[in-house]
């Protein structure tokens, strides 16, 4: 299959040609990467035991997360290495950017800690770009099975 490549005939009226402008870079480029809607999708499951956080960051290193419970909120948060400019650091210095959509930009997602969660049991993983933290019930928290009382 061949792709055509399709050029705009260049617009006379300025307001056309921003518009094109917008449509072809995208905000992020047209405001220089300042301005950016970076929030992580999150999963919360409950189970019987304990509550598991999905949090969805590929490409970024477990040690780039700091995850902290401060009174009754989980905060996560990400910071990756960056250099002066405010770029990413990156091991291959040639590299050149023709297009760059991949977003490694610092963020903070804080969750309200419910009364029932064992703040001392707290553990997290980072596996094929999915945060993983799994909040322990306290044991009255956690539903018992019906027993039978016995009638004396």
């Amino acid at each position: 299959m061949n792709f055509i490549r399709f050029n705009r005939p260049v617009a006379a009226n300025p307001l056309t040609s921003a518009l094109d402008e917008f449509f072809q870079k995208g905000i992020n480029e047209l405001a220089n990467n300042t301005f950016s809607f970076n929030r992580p999708s999150v999963n919360i499951i409950e189970e019987d035991d304990a509550f598991e956080v999905h949090l969805a960051a590929p490409g970024l290193k477990k040690e780039d997360f700091k995850i902290k419970v401060d009174k009754d909120q989980l905060i996560v948060s990400v910071s990756p290495a960056e250099d002066k400019e405010g770029e990413t650091k990156s091991e291959d210095t040639k590299t050149h950017f023709r297009r760059r959509e991949f977003n490694y930009q610092a963020f903070t997602r804080s969750f309200h800690l419910p009364e029932t969660i064992n703040t001392d049991e707290i553990g997290a993983s980072y596996t094929d770009g999915v945060l993983k933290i799994t909040l322990s019930k306290k044991e009255e928290a956690k539903e018992k099975e019906p027993r039978m009382i016995a009638i004396g």
